[in-house]
């Protein structure tokens, strides 16, 4: 094994000697119950999540930055009143306390974990809380980042907690590679403030023997192992090259020859809005709306929903902010939206606009408030259902969204049904998005959760390239838009075969922004058609990633 492949989110080259961050925190018993004296467990519980909370801010004090944002927040998290009302039912119960706060917590790890990629990426965070009580209470350490180290060194770990990347020396780490999260993961997010290259959701980086010498590039996201002098210095040259080509690639998506692609962000909320600004997104192609409404026994006011809506519009005048409708259902159940009854595969059963169509009032609400929340502003607002199957669907989210006042209404491209209809749907709405994530999924029969798949789920599936070229066409042809906005878009390569394939605009995780719009400014649009065309002739992955790359010349500017 001489390289690992992960997903880049803060640039730059870092080479050291691998250090592996491993937590020990053991798992209260099952079967354990307190003294009988409930009320003293309780307490116990709730003094350790206190002295977790006040610890954590007294962190992000220490570190300031962004770091006291995260670290304020997962403060709260500890604070939450129905966590603690979960802890005194599983005490009252006969558990003990630490096995009681395990329990709690698993709770809300499942609905986060089950909330798309954005929520699940904060799972993190709730297991480094969960842990930090649940070690006060068994009298363990919890494990710490390594101390005394002679050189810079690669933190490894299967991921990282805000609490202890918030205190790193920058002098100490020379990068991060973690085997989970993402491009919007808090160890992303604090890689990017504290300028130290990162790469994350990198298969096998945790079976890394410790003090193996490794490259880590936060750019393309390579890991190599045991690098030769000249690869490190190949690497550090490559990067600071890559770094002034980024530099020089700003404004507006477009291909070498002026043939204009919206480069937008994905995003889960208004705090995302500022690395969406940062790194120059026109817009939104994809604002998952699911925070509003998680754990909650009653769906968000409308007056609630709005101001989360007019926050984001607000922040791109004259953008396109495109908006999707609750995504419930499957693995992410609402307590106030539960399934009609036992489902043996939820992911095929009600979720999505199924589910909206069946509860009306949640979906005439959320309409409402976009609908309010637009008023006023420059922003164009779309608006777009999730999990559509067929023409009936289309149209009937189509009319609810005209009478609530949503001018520009579209749907989600994720079941093959779909793409292969997509000339019949074309003509009912006013855009299609692709969900290439999910798409994926239902092609390949992949459940997306399942690690032991996930070469399914690889993008450049020349099948997944034919039912988005399906997709393109019948847009094309029905005179309508067509992004992209899984983060399939956010590789740059295949940025430019979604462009030949007929790809209007693209939305990412707002870091790949950059190297997307370098990738594009170096290819015409007929160099990014012939590498569609070459693309679609292989028999694998694999196989069309080097068919396509090899037309692509540009992607040698940029190391990748």
């Amino acid at each position: 094994m001489e390289r690992l492949n992960g997903t880049g989110v803060s640039p730059g080259v870092g080479y050291g000697p691998v250090h592996r961050l491993v937590s020990t925190v053991p798992e209260p018993p099952a079967d354990a119950v307190h003294t009988g004296d409930a009320e003293a467990e309780k307490a116990r519980a709730m003094v350790a999540l206190e002295e977790v909370a006040a610890d954590l801010e007294a962190r992000g004090e220490r570190a300031g930055g962004d770091a006291r944002e995260v670290l304020a927040a997962q403060a709260m998290m500890a604070r939450d009143p129905g966590l603690a009302g979960d802890v005194d039912l599983l005490v009252g119960r006969g558990a003990t306390a630490a096995r009681a706060v395990y329990e709690a917590f698993g709770k809300y790890r499942e609905m986060l974990a089950g909330a798309g990629a954005y929520l699940a990426a904060r799972v993190a965070d709730l297991d480094d809380i969960r842990d930090r009580a649940v070690a006060r209470l068994l009298g363990v350490p919890l494990p710490g980042l390594p101390e005394g180290a002679a050189r810079p060194y690669v933190l490894v770990a299967r991921d990282l907690a805000p609490a202890d990347t918030a205190l790193i020396d920058r002098g100490s780490v020379a990068a991060f590679v973690t085997e989970e999260g993402g491009p919007t993961s808090h160890t992303a997010i604090l890689a990017r403030a504290m300028g130290i290259p990162a790469v994350v959701a990198c298969p096998g980086a945790t079976t890394i023997e410790e003090g193996t010498l490794v490259l880590a590039d936060g750019a393309s996201g390579v890991v190599r192992l045991s690098p030769t002098d000249e690869e490190v210095e190949t690497a550090r040259n490559a990067a600071s090259a890559r770094e002034a080509v980024l530099a020089a690639a700003t404004g507006p998506g477009c291909t070498a020859d002026g043939y204009e692609v919206p480069l937008l962000a994905n995003i889960g909320g208004p705090a995302d809005l500022p690395t969406a600004l940062e790194n120059e997104a026109q817009g939104v192609g994809l604002y998952r709306t699911e925070f509003l409404f998680l754990d909650r026994t009653t769906p968000p006011t409308v007056d609630e929903q709005e101001a989360a809506y007019r926050e984001v519009l607000e922040a791109f005048p004259g953008g396109r902010v495109v908006v999707r409708v609750l995504d419930a259902g499957a693995d992410k159940p609402l307590a106030f939206l539960p399934p009609p009854g036992e489902e043996p595969n939820p992911a095929l059963g009600e979720r999505g606009l199924r589910m909206l169509l069946r509860n009306r009032p949640t979906l005439t609400g959320q309409l409402e408030a976009l609908a309010r929340a637009a008023q006023g502003t420059t922003a164009k607002l779309q608006v777009m259902a999730p999990m559509v199957a067929g023409l009936a669907e289309a149209e009937e989210f189509v009319a609810a969204c005209r009478a609530a006042g949503v001018e520009t209404a579209g749907i989600m491209i994720e079941i093959p049904a779909a793409a292969i209809r997509a000339s019949d749907l074309g003509p009912a709405v006013d855009f299609f998005s692709i969900g290439t994530n999910d798409l994926a999924q239902y092609t390949f029969a992949a459940d997306r959760q399942v690690g032991s798949l996930s070469a399914l789920q690889d993008p450049w599936q020349p099948a997944l390239l034919d039912l988005i070229a399906m997709t393109a066409e019948g847009a094309k042809a029905a005179g309508r838009p067509c992004g992209v906005c899984g983060e399939a878009a956010a590789d740059p390569a295949l940025a430019c075969v979604l462009v030949g394939l007929g790809v209007t605009s693209l939305s990412m995780g707002a870091p790949a922004l950059p190297l997307v719009r370098a990738a594009l400014s170096r290819h015409t649009r007929a160099q990014c058609e012939a590498a569609a065309v070459a693309a679609r002739q292989g028999q694998t992955a694999d196989e069309a990633r080097d068919l396509a790359r090899g037309l692509l010349p540009g992607l040698s500017d940029l190391a990748l």
